[in-house]
């Protein structure tokens, strides 16, 4: 592989127009394709194999026209105390609301009238509208959104308080100022590294242009393969962090070589021969967790996954080629201005490495006491699914919730609806049966479709629709009914999302471990070395996960991050943490301990092959994890409970891995083994493909070419005329 990558790079290096030519046409292609993608996608969730997502097909089926999966708008009204909404001044006002959410046939399916539906408050002081939409959450038109708030505008002009709540509200999370100062962060630690605006510039050039291809690209195929405004985010937010890290570690191993007196191309090809070849293993890495994903065997986040993968592949495709063109148009002004300064004293990485080899027991002990004393909160972990009570205060959301809350209780921002697959007799029998179940507040008359074989019932939960409790009273309801009921809506779609996602937790990481675990031997020619990577990861893991436990889960900190209401943490969060953190986490394994290898096969001795990696990666990994920190930082600011979560997670976990794990335990582990380290059975090592990652036989090619003058010629020839 690393000849390969080093004629590869060197070819992009002198043609280096025409990659440039290759890389604006794909992008501009991207954009036009979506520029041209429609503006209204529908973005559906579903569960196949579920109990909920059962009684939506049946529903679907059974009434026609009804949209169970369709997005739904709470409008709650308030009358000024000690007004009530029987007179008749508020009365009128809220059946014009009615009327004007109901001229709108073509995107609203039903609208209940809250005094026919008899959704008023027993104080006669709160009540609400609910509007039922024909298109799934998140795919709404803008003009419909706007209608709908243009009602509660009237509404409100009426003297009512209104409020507007629900799965209809649910938008793309914007862009925040986060997003930006994470990108300034990232530039100012590229340009303390590199020591040159120009060698800065690059990393953060391809990665923004490899960013906007991946996100152009996931717009125009948005429509066509159902994928949400989500799936955008996470691909800009893992596509702009490794997009950095890849350019950033060609870039400096280009400069390392040039340092050593190589010409620019041959510099190059040096260069992507064996920082490349790293590249393209942690890629696969990344790629193998994010694709691993669909053993999940839900749609929306094999989706997520494909998409951010694709991005991953495009910034591997960058890194190797458009760095290499890039650094042909840069010419000398990416060079190191100092050769020899490094050589005089050594370095901070350096320092740290002699100093954990002198104790390495005790570095080793320290750093697994103080990841197990972050990890501790992980052992109250409880998964759910956000609700509008997670919600800023300021929003409407949060606000309609409330007012719900306080007016008919906690329970009515999250009805269940549990639908009867059989006769009149058979509803009536089943609604008698959820009145005795404990922890419903209320059970709604029997609807019977017009063919008379299938009943609705909504039950009302005495607890919040994210609590525990509420949990309990679906797992209650099917365990006391037959096989004949079942119980839907979005909080039991939430309940099945989430043992969906604990059932595949152990399968998905027993996936995604092994098969990194074999690559990590394909590349380290070891078992010990991808032991301890993966073992590593758990622990990086494990310590990510308490830190957000304690933060979103028991509030500490909470006010500092816009954490305004705990609850429990995204069913998603654990198993999505495994996938991307392991990608993550790989990159460090394989950057750091390449060096670290690659000294180690030239005839260096264990220690001493650790300080040189230290020597030449610990600066460059450091910066790369305060980038990804910085990059992932910036998504703690979003307005959307999910990606703050998901922002505040992936940077600890980072922290933590790089500084903590790679940069202490790994170095501590691998002094205590020696030898043993690097250890390979004989006979494993004559099955395992030789890809050659750190070089030696590029290295020792080119020293062969250097040695043989062709014929009739005094000059050594390059590998490429080999």
């Amino acid at each position: 592989m690393a000849t390969f990558l080093y004629l590869l790079s060197r070819a992009a290096f002198r043609r280096r127009r025409l990659v440039a030519v290759i890389w604006i046409a794909l992008l501009a292609c991207a954009g036009v394709g979506a520029s041209m993608a429609s503006s209204n996608v529908t973005s559906s969730f579903s569960l196949p194999g579920t109990e909920a997502q059962k009684a939506v097909g049946l529903v679907e089926t059974r009434f026609p026209g009804s949209s169970p999966d369709g997005a739904v708008a709470q409008i709650v009204l308030k009358a000024p105390a000690p007004e009530r909404l029987s007179d008749a001044a508020h009365r009128a006002a809220v059946r014009d609301l009615v009327e004007e959410l109901r001229s709108d046939p073509e995107q609203v399916a039903a609208v209940t009238d809250p005094y026919e539906a008899k959704n008023v408050s027993p104080n006669g002081s709160t009540a609400f509208v609910s509007v039922t939409y024909n298109k799934p959450p998140g795919s709404l038109p803008d003009a419909t959104l706007k209608s709908l708030d243009d009602a509660a505008t009237d509404a409100r002009e009426s003297g009512l308080t209104v409020e507007v709540g629900g799965t209809a509200l649910q938008a793309a999370p914007e862009p925040g100022i986060g997003e930006v100062i994470g990108v300034v962060i990232a530039a100012v630690v590229l340009v303390i590294t590199l020591g040159s605006l120009v060698a800065a510039g690059l990393p953060l050039l391809t990665a923004i242009f490899g960013v906007g291809t991946g996100i152009a690209t996931i717009t125009a195929l948005a429509s066509t393969f159902d994928l949400g405004s989500t799936t955008s985010t996470l691909a800009m937010m893992i596509g702009l962090a490794v997009g950095i890290d890849y350019a950033l570690f060609i870039v400096s191993r280009y400069r390392a070589e040039l340092a050593e007196g190589h010409d620019r191309e041959e510099a190059i090809g040096r260069a992507v021969g064996t920082a490349g070849s790293a590249v393209v293993f942690a890629g696969l890495t990344v790629v193998i967790a994010l694709v691993g994903l669909a053993v999940v065997d839900v749609p929306m986040l094999t989706k997520m996954g494909f998409a951010a993968a694709g991005t991953v592949v495009i910034a591997v495709l960058i890194a190797l080629t458009a760095i290499p063109a890039l650094l042909g148009f840069a010419g000398r002004r990416v060079s190191p201005r100092t050769a020899g300064r490094a050589a005089a004293k050594p370095s901070g990485g350096v320092r740290w490495a002699r100093f954990v080899l002198r104790r390495p027991a005790t570095v080793l002990i320290v750093g697994l006491l103080g990841l197990g004393v972050v990890a501790i909160p992980a052992a109250s972990l409880q998964v759910g699914l956000p609700d509008d009570g997670s919600q800023p205060v300021s929003t409407t959301q949060r606000k309609a919730y409330d007012l719900l809350s306080d007016g008919f209780g906690p329970g009515y921002n999250g009805p269940l609806v549990v639908v009867v697959d059989g006769d009149r007799e058979a509803a009536s029998a089943t609604r008698a049966t959820l009145q005795g179940i404990e922890g419903v507040a209320s059970v709604s008359p029997t609807t019977v479709n017009a063919a008379g074989n299938t009943a609705m019932i909504t039950v009302v939960p005495a607890d919040r629709p994210s609590s525990a409790a509420t949990e309990r009273l679906v797992h209650s309801i099917r365990d006391a009914t037959d096989d004949q009921v079942l119980v839907t809506g979005t909080t039991a779609m939430n309940v099945d999302f989430s043992q969906r996602m604990n059932d595949a937790l152990l399968p998905y990481l027993t996936l995604v471990v092994g098969l990194a675990f074999l690559l990590l031997m394909v590349v380290f020619r070891s078992v010990l070395v991808p032991l301890k990577a993966a073992l590593g990861f758990l622990l990086s893991v494990v310590a990510a996960l308490g830190a957000v436990v304690a933060v979103f889960q028991w509030g500490w900190l909470g006010s500092l991050l816009g954490v305004e209401q705990t609850g429990p943490i995204m069913s998603m969060m654990p198993i999505f943490m495994i996938g991307v953190v392991f990608g993550l986490a790989m990159d460090y394994e394989v950057f750091l301990v390449s060096r670290m290898r690659e000294s180690y096969v030239a005839g260096k001795r264990p220690g001493t092959a650790v300080v040189t990696g230290f020597q030449h990666g610990a600066r460059v990994v450091t910066a790369a994890a305060v980038i990804m920190i910085a990059v992932f930082s910036g998504f703690i600011g979003s307005s959307e409970p999910m990606v703050k979560m998901i922002g505040f997670g992936l940077a600890i976990a980072v922290f933590v891995d790089a500084f903590v794990v790679r940069m202490a335990i790994v170095p501590a582990v691998l002094a205590l083994l020696g030898h043993k380290a690097w250890w390979l059975p004989r006979w494993l090592d004559r099955l395992l493909p030789d890809v050659d990652v750190e070089g030696e036989t590029l290295r020792a090619r080119l020293r062969s070419a250097e040695a043989i003058p062709p014929a009739g010629s005094d000059e050594r020839r390059p590998l490429s005329r080999v």
